[in-house]
């Protein structure tokens, strides 16, 4: 996928059009639920910030990816959460409203901070081979493509509430499809490098998945949250968004190789929340029903 209209202008302009649904689904007390209840919040991030890259960083490590992969993984690790993680905290009966507000701010966070885990990753698993990147060119074309179009969508919202309710579902869907045609775009154009390192990139993506849903469950037990908001962490650290880091690996970086891993994740990603919302239905379900009785 060399330089095209498609990968300079359709491209972004699809994202920027997913990000516009996410503001769409947004209001102001999204935010200001942060100053009322900020700690579990801050713990999210935490575990989406800071830890999921190290994480990510220790899987690279540990499997010995080769270089493609590894910076593939560490920018999909870097990318905030997506849209379908509310469409998950939804189904499991998590806390929806710390969900958005999660996706919302690590939205904001990582437009700063995703340019610099990709440097870092770039220089440390490629060095002087890689081409060039400029984490500036990088924060000023995140904020373009992913943090104005959701302030947009947060001002819509603010002013005609009623048609963004309606509208923002098929935001959702257009998502989902616009990340499983990239997807398949992907197998098509690097299925040698994908068949060459299919165990690899699997291993690699359903572990940092796993794993990254394991410790937001984890840090709400560490930091006493309640088993609801511990569901929603678990979500919200356990997906990300795939969709970005794939046109960050072929718009901004120009290595569709670097796109493999969100690829693959982007498949996988749903492993660890379906648990999660099978264990909701079924085990705390029945948990429920047991209780109630004595509670009579």
């Amino acid at each position: 996928m060399e330089a095209s209209i498609f990968t300079e202008v359709l491209l972004p302009l699809a994202l920027a059009f997913i990000m516009l649904g996410m503001g769409l689904s947004l209001t102001q007390q999204d935010f200001t639920r942060l100053w009322r209840t900020p700690k579990p919040i801050i713990v999210g991030l935490l575990g989406q910030v800071i830890l999921l890259p190290l994480l990510a960083l220790g899987i690279c490590i540990a499997l010995d990816l080769n270089a493609a992969l590894a910076v593939g993984l560490m920018i999909l690790a870097a990318c905030p959460g997506g849209t379908m993680s509310n469409v998950f905290s939804h189904l499991a009966k998590a806390n929806l409203a710390l969900s958005v507000s999660l996706t919302a701010l690590s939205t904001l966070i990582c437009v700063f901070t995703t340019p610099f885990i990709i440097g870092y990753s770039v220089l440390l698993f490629v060095g002087d081979q890689a081409t060039e990147f400029s984490i500036l060119a990088a924060a000023l074309g995140l904020v373009l493509i992913t943090l104005l179009p959701v302030l947009i969508g947060i001002v819509i919202r603010h002013h005609y509430a009623s048609w963004a309710q309606k509208v923002a579902v098929y935001f959702r869907r257009f998502s989902l499809f616009f990340m499983l045609t990239m997807i398949i775009a992907l197998i098509i154009k690097e299925r040698e490098l994908l068949l060459e390192s299919f165990e690899q990139v699997f291993l690699a993506s359903i572990s940092l998945n796993i794993l990254s849903v394991m410790m937001g469950l984890l840090l709400a037990r560490l930091c006493s949250l309640s088993i609801i908001d511990g569901l929603t962490l678990g979500i919200e650290v356990g997906m990300q968004n795939a969709a970005l880091a794939i046109l960050i690996a072929i718009s901004f970086l120009h290595e569709p190789e670097y796109a493999i891993a969100a690829g693959v994740y982007g498949l996988t990603m749903y492993i660890g929340p379906s648990l999660l919302v099978y264990w909701v239905k079924h085990f705390r379900g029945r948990k429920t029903q047991v209780q109630q009785p004595a509670n009579r």
